[in-house]
């Protein structure tokens, strides 16, 4: 396997990124891709993070992880808060430690955000401040979410329109952010900062497409089944049996821990939970197509979740080749 040499030290350095939607297969391209170049992988999946959390994270199995070496999975307890300007420090932090190995960095990952963050930079903005958080969530509870958002509608027009009003948390990190700092949100997020590693990379950009999107929703399905019968009930009660998380944590907030956590707690029957992981999966899905579409220097591999992997392989593999 190929090295960095000293002639490619001295230009920028490399890094690939390989994105894509929820279930479409990406773990298993970067596991050949790993036979086949000396990289090293970083996960970029905001749920992966998280320790304890590994049959409905998708994350590669003890096997796996023993044996290819991965960066960001388990790296804090479920309850911890980890966000993007957290993310972006401790991707920064793993690709010069690979670099300086003469390896190359594999990002892997569908959490679109921390890639844009990464390679395009992170605005400045406020650390969270639990009192103003505390009193906005107490006016949720009092008013209700939607009304914090016709809020934020009238305090910053452009975040509103890219927020759910269902969507609690980001409702609250926009109004908290205007309220201690004077500013809007989507102001701040248009004053871009450059972190430390992004001008030496020379970055090849691969994106995972699914030719038919039907196709890719039953695979949803399927992976799924698959968790329920690995026991992703029994791993989230085992969640639920800790007594310091509840239904508010983010990492309780996942698709799939979110709906689980409110079968076992009574909300719903197991069925409607599955129903509505399976659709907030596709939503997921759907989300993580429209910020690849609107991605700049990204090439597009179109799969056929039923075709056959090794095709798909060869063509990544050879795509590759060309660049790194």
């Amino acid at each position: 396997m190929r090295a960095i040499n000293g002639a490619r030290q001295k230009k920028r350095l490399p890094l690939i990124v390989l994105m894509g939607p929820t279930a479409i297969g990406k773990t298993d391209i970067a596991l050949s891709i790993y036979q086949h170049f000396p990289v090293e992988i970083v996960s970029v999946d905001s749920a992966q993070v998280y320790r304890h959390l590994d049959i409905g994270t998708a994350k590669p199995s003890k096997a796996v992880l023993e044996e290819v070496p991965h960066w960001l999975i388990d790296v804090v307890d479920p309850t911890d808060v980890y966000n993007a300007a957290r993310f972006v420090n401790d991707a920064n932090q793993a690709i010069r430690r690979i670099w300086q190995k003469g390896k190359i960095p594999l990002l892997v990952g569908g959490s679109m955000m921390y890639f844009n963050v990464l390679i395009n930079g992170l605005s400045d903005l406020p650390p969270a401040c639990p009192k103003v958080r505390e009193r906005l969530n107490r006016q949720i509870e009092l008013e209700g979410v939607e009304s914090l958002h016709d809020r934020l509608k009238r305090i910053d027009s452009d975040a509103a329109s890219r927020v759910h009003p269902r969507q609690r948390q980001r409702v609250v990190r926009a109004l908290e952010v205007f309220e201690l700092t004077g500013t809007p949100l989507s102001e701040l997020q248009a004053q871009k900062n450059t972190y430390d590693v992004t001008h030496l990379m020379e970055i090849y950009q691969i994106g995972l497409w699914p030719s038919d999107r039907t196709m890719l929703h039953r695979r949803i399905e399927q992976r799924f089944e698959s968790m329920l019968n690995r026991g992703l009930c029994d791993e989230v009660q085992s969640l639920c049996a800790r007594g310091d998380l509840n239904a508010e944590f983010p990492a309780i907030r996942a698709v799939g821990y979110r709906q689980i956590w409110g079968f076992l707690q009574g909300i719903y029957c197991l069925e409607t939970a599955k129903n509505l992981t399976i659709s907030a999966s596709r939503q997921l899905a759907k989300r993580q197509l429209t910020w690849m579409r609107r991605w700049s220097d990204l090439d597009i591999v179109h799969v056929d979740p039923m075709s056959d992997r090794e095709k798909l392989k060869k063509n990544i593999l050879n795509r590759l080749k060309k660049h790194v």
